[in-house]
């Protein structure tokens, strides 16, 4: 089993990684883009005898792997 999280900044939160990117993009002429922001995914693999449950995986993303305070963070779980 896996558990995909995918993090990223809350909208209210400036991401300066982004803004570099959409600028280089504007600099290669690459129309269309209007906005980027750039998150991370973190992929677990999960042990079949004792798969994390959702609530498991909630308190890794709230307590290690997303800063609740500037990050919204979601999962998915592939069974």
């Amino acid at each position: 089993m896996k558990a995909r999280v995918f993090v990223t900044l809350k909208k209210s939160v400036l991401d300066p990684q982004g803004l570099a990117v959409k600028q280089a993009l504007d600099h290669m002429n690459v129309v269309g883009v209007q906005d980027v922001r750039i998150g991370k995914m973190i992929e677990l693999t999960l042990d079949p005898a004792k798969p994390a449950g959702e609530k498991e995986i909630k308190d890794m993303c709230e307590k290690l792997l997303a800063n609740t305070v500037i990050e919204d963070y979601r999962y998915e779980i592939e069974r």
